[in-house]
């Protein structure tokens, strides 16, 4: 057999397999047990609960968490600074060492709440633009008198 016939077998085989495969869907086959559980599902409801969750936790970590801040004085300093200035006055060593533990803390403290606000906000967009998306999508399989759009519509452009 020449490399022409062999060619031409396995493309006369491929376009057969092509033509009586017909339209796949991109999902996994139901195996058993399956059922019609997906792996992800998120609901609108879902999405604005976990984002409000963030917001809550930005703002108790807010509160609780300022510790440069409490019992601030008239230039701003919070009681951890205050005592760090003190020792440090004092040439004591643990001043500078306090002072380092306040700017880590109050570091570390920001970067969590940047991240809850970051949640928050994402969540908040996600669940409005997804909101918009399915009105939008429901809008288009409408007739102009309102009549939704049947199913074999939609299969005609599915070829």
């Amino acid at each position: 057999m020449t490399f022409n016939d062999e060619w031409a077998r396995l493309t006369s085989e491929a376009a057969g397999r092509q033509a009586a495969v017909g339209m796949r869907l991109n999902q996994v086959a139901p195996g058993p047990g399956s059922g019609s559980n997906h792996d992800l599902v998120v609901t609108q409801d879902d999405l604005g609960a976990v984002g409000h969750e963030a917001f809550r936790l930005h703002d108790e970590l807010r509160k609780g968490a300022d510790i440069a801040g409490s019992g601030s004085d008239k230039q701003g300093s919070g009681t951890t600074a205050q005592a760090a200035k003190e020792l440090s006055d004092r040439n004591l060593a643990t001043g500078a060492e306090l002072f380092t533990t306040l700017s880590v803390w109050s570091s570390q403290v920001d970067t969590v709440l940047q991240m809850c606000a970051h949640i928050s906000n994402h969540l908040d967009y996600s669940k409005k633009s997804h909101a918009a998306e399915d009105a939008a999508i429901a809008a288009r399989l409408r007739h102009r008198d309102g009549r939704a759009v049947s199913v074999s519509e939609i299969s005609s452009y599915v070829k």
